[in-house]
């Protein structure tokens, strides 16, 4: 993957909507804010889109069809406990995305692949955001 790209990713805000109102800000690297860390419970959580898979620009029209597909997967995914709207905002885009706690990395690594995204962000409890890349991932069907 260009180096480029993973400056950006990393470089990005991934906010999540708060329930109360505001934001809450996700930054690689770094613990949780307080307002999200009370919500993860220790469990653990990912912010992922569906949109612009695999870094290429689409309409907003297919970008809001796949990302409601993606939602209704992370609703389907047993272990789901809660999913909050969030905005992956870089330097020059933005991509609705969805803070969602409880599923397993694995599932997560299965939706990103459904879903064609290179990396994706995800964390245990409070512990730091971490990102996760698409070669980070064992091929598809594969654990481990």
């Amino acid at each position: 993957m260009d180096s480029t790209l993973i400056t950006h990713y990393r470089t990005t805000d991934y906010r999540v909507r708060l329930l109360q109102g505001g934001w809450a800000s996700i930054r690689i690297d770094k613990v949780l804010p307080a307002a999200l860390q009370a919500l993860t419970g220790g469990r653990g959580w990912a912010f992922i889109t569906a949109w612009n898979p695999q870094s290429q620009l689409l309409p907003r029209s297919l970008n809001h069809a796949a990302q409601i597909a993606l939602l209704a997967a992370l609703r389907g995914l047993r272990r789901t406990l809660y999913i909050r709207p969030g905005l992956g905002a870089g330097q020059s885009w933005r991509e609705p995305s969805f803070f969602v706690i409880g599923p397993e990395l694995e599932e997560i690594d299965e939706l990103a692949q459904q879903f064609h995204q290179n990396a994706y962000i995800h964390g245990l409890g409070t512990g730091a955001a971490r990102l996760r890349l698409a070669s980070d991932r064992p091929p598809h069907g594969q654990a481990g």
